[in-house]
């Protein structure tokens, strides 16, 4: 791919996305379902101006998707603002742990006994398909951090923090893969560096560091009365960054680390802004704020703001609006190229494995282990049974496996199941999803 062809089809994507919006919102359709329709018009089966091999393109495709993931999930972790100890939390907690468990091990012996898949190989794809998707499933995740519906709170809960219960077993299924067998000596160095350590130093490691620099942050500007001026845009980088880093460091999951940095940052602005609303929707920051003074630098009086609530409100809606940019961009590019490799890898016998999944492993999952009446109503619980998206975190995984010197014909099974899946869940759940959600508000209202 040229330069110049890379521009052409970026910039009619978005062309079109643009020109297309005021009805898509009308329509059962959503965004991605059109980008991989696009990608899949651009690749071998339409223009072919794009044709990709994923096993050579595995290496750029694995740091494109770890870059959407990043942002989605640090994103994801600054909009949820309720403190743990709230019975919304319980139905994330449900969903990442024993509902992932249970999608795991339920797509796990469909794919063994469905497809002829050696347990190492279905091991590998329930892994990479149970978990929902942070970035796709944006579009059902709160919309705000004043959002406290248990469906929608749930579902980004879950999607923060599955990577801690689904990457062990990608691990665990390359593991088998490469020895043929279990053995008591690499299971427990599994168990131990992969479960105990890698899940808990993980979310410690990024929530402390979210929460002590978001603490120095918000004094430091308010000592300073540079609320309106700082660059937030570059503290949400080097948050991203420097939470991954010191997991890596650790030895522990980088993916839980930021999710958790974007978690203790918010809890930083909750316990400094001593407010029950989010402060970016006190200070409703206007575009172009850093180059004004400070009484025009907000929609609201800035005087009748205390001055943390201004600093905290400032910098999270600017992290918010710079996060969603880079997320949604990313989403376009890697949706784009999963429709382009459509053609070359789809596979008719993954389709039973996906509705076999969407249809009835995770939905009586979630009915038997999502927490109970107590907690969500069966309407809810219904939802959240469908709503497991998949998406950009599959191709990652996916890309990181044949990274991680998966055998060649292991991954001529593997990575067709999986990208087959991805992208029939795009489909089914973009077409359901606008129409589910509004029956849901009209019902909840």
């Amino acid at each position: 791919m040229t330069f110049i062809l890379c521009l052409s089809v970026m910039g009619a994507l978005l062309l079109m996305l643009a020109l297309a919006s005021a009805y898509l919102r009308w329509l059962p359709v959503t965004t991605s379902a059109v980008c991989l329709a696009f990608g899949l018009a651009i690749g071998p089966a339409g223009l072919a101006l794009i044709d990709l091999n994923l096993r050579d393109a595995s290496g750029w495709l694995e740091r494109l998707a770890e870059v959407a993931v990043l942002f989605s999930l640090f994103g994801t972790g600054i909009k949820l603002r309720l403190g743990f100890h709230r019975s919304a939390w319980r139905a994330a907690y449900c969903l990442a742990g024993p509902v992932m468990l249970a999608s795991i091990a339920g797509a796990c012996a469909a794919a063994h006994y469905l497809l002829g898949l050696g347990w190492g190989a279905a091991l590998l794809v329930a892994a990479m398909l149970a978990p929902t998707d942070p970035v796709l499933a944006n579009i059902v995740q709160v919309s705000d951090a004043q959002d406290d519906d248990r469906l929608r709170f749930g579902l980004s809960g879950e999607a923060g923090l599955n990577d801690g219960t689904a990457f062990p077993f990608v691990l665990l299924g390359l593991l088998l893969i490469e020895h043929g067998q279990w053995n008591s000596q690499w299971l427990t160095t599994w168990l131990l560096q992969d479960v105990l350590w890698a899940v808990p130093v993980g979310l410690a490691s990024g929530y402390g560091l979210g929460r002590l620099i978001g603490h120095w942050m918000i004094n430091l500007r308010v000592r300073h009365d540079d609320s309106t001026l700082s660059p937030n845009d570059f503290l949400a980088l080097a948050l991203i960054a420097v939470a991954y880093v010191v997991a890596y460091a650790l030895g522990a999951f980088g993916f839980l680390a930021v999710f958790a940095a974007g978690l203790g940052l918010r809890q930083a602005e909750a316990r400094l802004s001593a407010s029950d609303v989010p402060s970016e929707h006190l200070t409703q920051p206007v575009l172009g704020h850093h180059d004004k003074p400070l009484d025009q630098a907000t929609a609201a009086d800035a005087s009748a703001l205390e001055k943390p609530q201004l600093a905290a409100g400032v910098m999270m809606g600017d992290m918010l609006a710079f996060g969603s940019l880079v997320e949604r961009s990313m989403e376009v590019v890697l949706i784009t190229l999963l429709g382009t490799l459509l053609y070359r890898y789809w596979d008719w016998h993954a389709v039973g494995l996906g509705l076999l999944l969407f249809c009835v492993i995770r939905p009586l999952a979630v009915w038997l282990l999502g927490g109970g009446r107590r907690l969500l109503s069966g309407h809810q619980r219904a939802l959240l049974g469908w709503f497991g998206i998949r998406g950009i975190g599959t191709l990652y995984y996916l890309c990181f496996a044949l990274n991680h010197h998966l055998a060649a014909a292991v991954a001529e099974q593997v990575a067709p199941v999986a990208l087959t899946v991805v992208s029939l869940s795009i489909l089914a759940h973009g077409v359901s999803v606008q129409p589910l959600l509004e029956g849901y508000r009209r019902r909840q209202a």
